[in-house]
């Protein structure tokens, strides 16, 4: 090894090379970096002298690399130019770290030998290893690692983090490498469609879950995100079946819908002990434990499970009160989300302001398994007898949901009748709830455990460059690729139950979702609750569903129609859009031609669209999350080096061609909260089209998922946002959704205190007197104000549900 230099400062290279530090070679470095950026923005200059500033004997040439990418991702907020600098500097550092060419990635993860138990434990799979090495030079060549710059740093630090594979905790994949992983995987020896799948993925058209990018290529490669699991039995044995059940789905990564209906409920007799049922409440903080207890592979992150229950169980007043954020701990579970299975009769008994009876389920068989006039009859039938353990206005119940909803944005909201009348799985029995987050709507039972691969498509990609016109020509295409992915993704699983193997092999369901739509609207001028955003909003989901309609059609004429495709309805003819009263497709595509086809042929899929909520997915890709607005246009990102503030870039660029970009508007934007609505320097054309999801009315969102309903055929995860929740608006909201006949009402509420944003040091001055102020107030008049505020929103919900009709969402 060289001596080291006199220079008090100096590096150590890569091949362990000692060297003094020159900092116009690290200039040099960040300016070829550049290319392309906007330079009146970015200065070189600046982060050289911050990153030397930042420097200690003998910092390695990697340390320099990371050091000066977290420099650049400070600037972020000033233009969103400085975070690509940032992102440039970083990969450009994981490819120098890195080996090149895929297969010899793919052949060390293979080879990994554990040097704490001594043995080769292998990290991808002997089928997939043996296909990359047979094809190593044609998928090697295949490979476009300048693809890897078009993720900003803070999508790449997620990746880095969380996704790409590693040895012994050193990063080994590239993003590049990782897609082509993803994509072999799906296809296994069908090279040629592997490369076509990677060029998608690798463009940005499209992304498959977080279990897939995971666990593609493994040797247990569970492929499949979204896990619905019924109560097998209420019995000892049913409930560690159950616990089981979850325990090993979690495992793998996924997110569980979990339906405990058929629990019996507190104080109902237990004939085999003589005992008496201590309910829900003690169960679910077992099943609590278990969430806390699996940890889901290397995503830090507890298992995430969603309790289902329907709202004539005479327990459920407890069950809602789990979640509050306060009260004795043996009666909370922090772990679990919760989630109502909705039948239109509560919500009719609560327009009526009538009783609504509450019933153990044990005593009042068969209600779980009924929806519609069926369990409308039995249920009064069971009032008739008085078989229920308690009644209470039904209202009563329903200001208890909504208060809870605007403490803690939950539970979610779904309608078992919709759900069921609307499925094209009906023909098989009664669904009894939906996924975590209410877009993946399965039918499960003893022998099924639901599960469905999904994959998100990138919608802005589909703007023409001129941002004039929409290509759903491509998005049709695309979707149609991603429909056959999906398919793949099912005969090419692992499947740790054999439960969720006889589900996806009976069923077939498959779901296809969308992010960035918001930018879509951004980059065609439109604003969100204009007429032309809401008819291209519907036009986008019906490409995607015809799309992967002809897909799965085409799948059967090769392979012939799912199992159970006999006795559904798309196998009478009827399509999503033909179960909702009224709703004709556009003249876009050609239904008839394709309804024929289908006809003769079958489909492959039962289920092929579910709008999810993904915000991991979206951030890898630096779109707006799903269908939702954005909450502010300047926030925080935060990443395993800290946290950083961005700007909107779609905003930021625009206010540059408009020569309005300079400091004050940024310090503007920032005391605004994020929004731009009250700055007076920045025009009304913008203002329309850059509205956060606090300044739009929220009606005109459920609108909007209404309108797309008809061509989801399983659900939509939907988001409502309110910045001061008020109970008549939210009262109104749910019953506007349901009498519009949505599958899942809400997915969460969220409210103001979502966006987290970069202060200066004069704006936190004065946050914090105001603070000491608020603090220094009369305790007493502050109560005052707490209550009459209560009594203003009580009275609203009361209004919400006695004016309905003149009530819709108090224009919220």
């Amino acid at each position: 090894m060289v001596n080291k230099p006199k220079n008090k400062f100096y590096v150590i290279k890569r091949g362990k090379r000692i060297e003094e530090v020159h900092i116009d070679k690290i200039t040099s470095r960040i300016q070829k970096l550049c290319y392309g950026l906007n330079m009146d923005y970015v200065d070189p200059v600046t982060i050289t002298l911050k990153v030397v500033n930042g420097l200690y004997p003998g910092v390695t040439t990697a340390e320099l690399d990371a050091l000066a990418a977290e420099t650049a991702a400070t600037f972020s907020g000033e233009h969103p130019d400085y975070a690509t600098l940032a992102a440039r500097i970083a990969i450009s550092n994981l490819q120098k770290e890195t080996k090149k060419h895929f297969s010899d990635v793919i052949d060390d993860l293979y080879k990994f030998y554990d040097e704490t138990s001594h043995e080769t434990v292998p990290l991808i799979s002997k089928e997939v290893h043996e296909i990359v090495m047979e094809n190593a030079d044609r998928l090697n060549s295949c490979i476009i690692y300048d693809r890897d710059f078009a993720y900003n740093y803070f999508s790449f630090k997620e990746l880095e983090k969380h996704y790409l594979l590693k040895i012994s905790g050193k990063v080994v994949e590239r993003p590049q490498h990782m897609l082509m992983r993803i994509s072999v995987q799906i296809h296994l020896g069908d090279i040629d469609e592997a490369i076509k799948t990677y060029n998608l993925l690798s463009e940005k058209y499209c992304i498959h879950s977080i279990n897939t990018i995971l666990l593609a290529g493994s040797p247990k490669p569970q492929m499949c995100s979204s896990i619905s699991i019924m109560m097998p039995d209420d019995s000892i044995n049913g409930i560690f079946d159950c616990l089981r059940l979850c325990g090993v789905a979690s495992k793998y990564t996924g997110t569980i819908g979990l339906n405990i209906q058929n629990i019996r409920s507190t104080g109902t007799y237990i004939a085999g002990t003589n005992g008496v049922s201590n309910g829900l409440v003690p169960l679910l903080r077992v099943f609590n434990n278990v969430a806390c207890y699996v940890d889901q592979l290397n995503t830090q992150t507890t298992s995430e499970i969603n309790v289902y229950l329907e709202p004539w169980h005479s327990d459920v007043i407890d069950f809602l009160n789990l979640s509050k954020p306060g009260g004795k701990e043996e009666l909370r579970t922090r772990n679990l989300s919760y989630a109502l299975w909705v039948p239109d009769l509560f919500m009719e008994r609560v327009e009526a302001n009538e009783k609504w009876s509450l019933m153990c389920p044990c005593q009042c068989p068969g209600l779980t398994d009924s929806y519609g006039e069926d369990f409308n009859k039995l249920y009064e039938q069971y009032e008739a007898e008085g078989r229920y353990k308690k009644q209470i206005p039904a209202q009563e119940l329903w200001r208890a949901i909504i208060v809870l909803q605007a403490e803690t944005g939950g539970p979610l909201m779904m309608y078992k009748d919709s759900c069921n009348k609307k499925s094209n799985q009906q023909h098989i029995g009664t669904i009894r709830g939906g996924s975590f987050s209410g877009e993946v709507v399965q039918f499960t039972s003893e022998e099924e455990v639901g599960l469905c691969p999904q994959a998100s498509i990138a919608a802005n990609m589909f703007v023409s460059a001129d941002r004039k016109t929409f290509d759903f020509q491509k998005l049709k295409e695309v979707a149609k690729t991603v429909a056959k992915n999906l398919d793949k993704i099912i005969d090419n699983s692992f499947y740790p139950l054999a439960e969720q193997g006889n589900s996806l092999r009976n069923h077939r369901s498959v779901g296809i979702s969308v992010q960035g739509l918001t930018d879509v609207f951004i980059l065609m001028r439109m604003q969100f609750d204009s007429e032309e955003a809401r008819a291209l909003n519907k036009q986008i989901f019906e490409t995607i569903y015809y799309g992967a309609l002809e897909a799965s059609c085409e799948l059967a004429e090769l392979h012939g129609p799912y199992p159970m495709y006999e006795g559904s309805p798309i196998s009478k003819g009827k399509l999503q859009y033909d179960m909702w009263n009224g709703v004709k497709p556009s003249e876009l595509w050609d239904w008839s031609a394709l309804k024929e086809r289908i006809a003769k042929s079958g489909v492959r899929n039962s289920l092929l669209v579910a709008q999810m909520y993904a915000p991991i997915l979206s951030r890898l890709f630096g779109n707006s999350e799903s269908v939702d607005l954005y909450r502010s246009f300047y926030y925080t990102r935060r990443v395993s080096s800290g946290e950083f503030p961005v700007v909107n870039p779609y905003l930021l660029r625009d206010l540059d061609e408009k020569g309005i970009w300079d400091d004050k508007i940024k310090e503007a934007i920032i005391s605004s909260g994020g929004s731009i609505q009250n700055i007076p320097e920045i025009p009304d054309d913008l203002k329309a089209i850059y509205k956060t999801a606090w300044e739009v009315s929220q009606k005109s969102v459920v609108n909007m998922a209404i309108e797309r309903a008809p061509f989801i055929d399983q659900s939509q995860s939907l988001n409502i946002h309110m910045q001061n929740p008020n109970y008549g608006a939210l009262s109104s909201m749910h019953f506007y959704a349901w009498r519009n006949g949505l599958k899942t009402g809400m997915n969460k509420l969220k409210t103001r205190t979502a966006p987290t944003i970069f202060k200066t040091d004069k704006q936190l001055k004065v946050a914090t007197q105001v603070e000491e102020a608020y603090i220094s107030n009369d305790i007493e008049e502050m109560k005052k104000q707490m209550e009459e505020a209560e009594e203003k929103n009580m009275a609203s919900l009361v209004c919400s549900l006695q004016n309905r009709e003149a009530c819709d969402m108090c224009g919220a």
